[in-house]
């Protein structure tokens, strides 16, 4: 779509209703508890002030859009300002770590509402997990008093079939190869609770991309119990053709390395977590550092974000030496080394992001490929 002053543009056209209306849904959450008037979102997204009308009429009563006061007026009436309602919907986001379970309610600004955190064992059985989110599941949406619930997203290692919510051979837990969690989960929590299910890294990277202040082109890097990373190009996550898109932790740098789980030798998760064992975290600030660099190289992306437990436990050493290897890189070239940031979030990143999985479409920017 084209855009007018930043926003992106509607079409008035019948077939595209939803689309139409996810763009004004995005600029009420936009504008805050200030709101916008429907006006302004009619010259910002190209639709008529009719089908601004309609849209916000029909979001009115439906109960996610209210009156937010009136505007001063440069001439004629003043206009009135509507806003979203946040409390009118809410969406769980689960991250499911090798060892431990996050989960988060969130409104529909995305703001965290409630939140719940329990051990897990990824390898104690697929009974036993599901049965572990549900329970977590249940007793947050109770503490929170949900009215709407738009579902449940779920981020967890993959690799995994992000279309059809089917695991595959998660690193480590081969056991997990070809179960259905979307719709495992779907039948636990009963009618009317969708279930999104897609990697930790594409989910945390979602939401970072919907937080904004992360430019058009980034990666994540998770380093936790493991490591992965998201991608998001052009302002899309990129899963790849099979959803398997982002298996960073699994580049090969070292030929004659240490086996990795995932069956190679030499990759970058192994490297970098036989330095932790070690208790050496920079030269694993400088293996993740070289699988960045490998990753500018290869994509051209403007910024790379680090996240997990194992980068929140010395953020500044893996910030220090992630940018060390990237502007040796970048001298060689002559050209200014791209920027490498902690990521927002404070670990909860990627159940955050799991519930975008659900709230994104909404606003129209759920879109991957």
């Amino acid at each position: 779509m084209s855009s007018t002053n930043g926003a992106a543009q509607g079409v008035n056209l019948p077939a595209l209703r939803n689309h139409n209306t996810a763009l004004v849904l995005d600029l009420l959450r936009a504008a805050g508890a200030d709101g916008i008037s429907r006006l302004e979102v009619a010259e910002r997204i190209g639709l008529t002030p009719q089908a601004v009308s309609k849209i916000t009429a029909r979001l009115r009563a439906e109960g996610l859009v209210t009156e937010a006061g009136r505007r001063a007026s440069t001439g004629g009436k003043p206009r009135t300002a509507l806003r979203l309602v946040p409390e009118a919907g809410h969406a769980v986001g689960v991250h499911l770590d090798r060892d431990a379970l996050r989960a988060v309610l969130v409104d529909l600004t995305g703001a965290v509402v409630a939140e719940r955190a329990a051990p897990l064992d990824l390898g104690a059985g697929q009974a036993a997990v599901v049965d572990s989110v549900v329970r977590e599941v249940t007793a947050l949406v109770g503490a929170g008093a949900v009215g709407t619930l738009l579902g449940v997203g779920v981020g967890l290692p993959g690799p995994l079939d992000h279309t059809r919510g089917v695991l595959h051979r998660v690193t480590g837990f081969p056991e997990w190869d070809g179960f259905p969690l979307r719709a495992t989960l779907e039948r636990a929590l009963g009618p009317g609770v969708p279930v999104v299910v897609d990697k930790d890294t594409n989910a945390a990277a979602l939401g970072l991309a919907v937080a904004g202040d992360t430019g058009e082109s980034f990666a994540y890097l998770h380093f936790g119990s493991g490591l992965g990373g998201g991608l998001v190009l052009g302002g899309v996550v990129r899963r790849g053709a099979r959803t398997g898109a982002g298996e960073f932790g699994h580049q090969v740098v070292h030929l004659d390395g240490p086996p990795c789980e995932c069956g190679n030798r030499g990759c970058v998760e192994a490297l970098c977590l036989a330095a932790v064992g070690h208790g050496d975290f920079e030269e694993a600030a400088r293996i993740l550092g070289t699988g960045a660099a490998n990753l500018v190289a290869l994509l051209d992306i403007d910024l790379v974000l680090l996240g997990g437990r194992t980068v929140a436990g010395h953020p500044d050493c893996f910030l220090r030496g992630t940018a060390a290897v990237l502007e040796q890189r970048a001298r060689r070239v002559g050209e200014e080394p791209v920027p490498v940031r902690i990521a927002p979030g404070g670990g909860r990143e990627v159940a955050e992001g799991a519930a975008q999985l659900l709230l994104a479409p909404l606003f129209g920017r759920g879109e991957a490929s």
